[in-house]
């Protein structure tokens, strides 16, 4: 038997033309994975491959179909060493290889409304699965071994007894082959938010916050309906500066972070907050919550503010328009970024499957 594993990895919920946080996990861990492993890819629609790496893939149906109860039946075919899926709702019946499933946060338990992307159907199931624990548990306990991506979670997890399955962090990390900036060039006085624009996000804290940042302008980065965007544009300061983008490409979104004073996030609730490493990467300081995922990813280098405080917010920001801080604050975030791997999770993944490799037989 090889050394090398063949792992099946779930990529249908790549998003189509442009990437979110889920849909960024999976494409990065695959690529990443690559050396360590023969990797097949699963797609439910070929568009996906426009954002994933080019490594062998199978067209099978939706996550999101009722067939997915049977999905196993195609990939018992792929005779795979290990499967992993980035969520954990992958269909289970019948299957014949080992499973590890992923559990990014509880936000749901706490936070209910669903993505609206979701058809109308799922975000009522939606709201109904995460009213109580144990379907969740019922979910995780189906697969070999159950992964997360921070120690928080991890801890909220073992704290709730969510799976009698040992639970591996497969971490996110932010996109290689981005140089940090030149501290030495000052920056614009520009703050930059990237995320959505659900509630426990906490824009609002944000918008209200530029009140006291005078010359200051904040970029909101992410696509936004119609409706949402209205309410936000009502909470903006009288002469306070908000542009809402409505989508950026990566290098747009790279070339506003090069500038920027900072990246800012008050959101309540995060299973990672991959925005944060991803401005780190490149030297630009964050300016977030004071929960416990951000401390964890954020450590000695972000500033942290209650969430629910504009004039925390702002004062934070403004401690950043001394130069001689500013750069402090900007050679600390490259050196923590810089702890994140994708490497370190892909040779974890493959580690994994060498461990379950054989533990279910036909």
């Amino acid at each position: 038997m090889s050394d090398v594993p063949h792992i099946v990895i779930d990529a249908r919920f790549t998003r189509i033309g442009h990437h979110d946080g889920i849909s960024r996990y999976g494409a990065s861990l695959i690529a990443a994975v690559v050396p360590y492993a023969s990797v097949t890819m699963l797609i439910s629609d070929e568009r996906q491959l426009e954002l994933l790496p080019d490594v062998p893939s199978v067209l099978i149906g939706s996550p999101l179909s009722p067939r997915e109860l049977f999905v196993a039946r195609d990939v018992n075919k792929l005779a795979p060493d290990l499967v992993f899926c980035p969520m954990q709702t992958m269909g289970s019946w019948g299957r014949k290889y080992p499973l590890v499933l992923t559990l990014h946060d509880l936000i749901y338990y706490e936070h209910p409304a669903p993505p609206g992307f979701l058809p109308a159907p799922v975000r009522v199931l939606w709201r109904l699965y995460h009213k109580a624990y144990w379907p969740q548990r019922l979910l995780l306990n189906r697969a070999d071994a159950v992964a997360t991506i921070s120690r928080t979670t991890r801890d909220l997890m073992a704290a709730h007894r969510l799976t009698k399955r040992p639970v591996r962090i497969v971490g996110n990390a932010p996109q290689g082959g981005r140089l940090p900036r030149d501290a030495s060039v000052p920056p614009e006085k520009s703050l930059v938010y990237m995320g959505s624009f659900m509630p426990y996000k906490n824009v609002e804290t944000l918008i209200a916050g530029m009140a006291g940042l005078p010359g200051f302008t904040l970029h909101l980065l992410s696509r936004i309906a119609d409706a949402r965007r209205a309410e936000l544009e009502a909470l903006v300061p009288a002469g306070a500066a908000v542009v809402f983008h409505n989508g950026v490409s990566d290098a747009e979104y790279d070339e506003l972070l090069l500038r920027a004073t900072a990246l800012v996030t008050l959101s309540r609730a995060e299973g990672y907050g991959l925005p944060l490493v991803e401005a780190m990467a490149l030297g630009t300081p964050v300016v977030v919550a004071d929960t416990p995922i951000f401390r964890e990813v954020g450590g000695d280098a972000a500033l942290y503010v209650p969430a629910d405080s504009p004039a925390a917010f702002a004062r934070a920001v403004t401690e950043l328009a001394d130069d001689a801080a500013w750069r402090a604050r900007s050679a600390a975030s490259v050196a923590r970024a810089a702890t994140f791997s994708w490497d370190d999770s892909a040779r974890e993944l493959a580690a994994i499957a060498r461990e379950l490799r054989g533990s279910r037989k036909p």
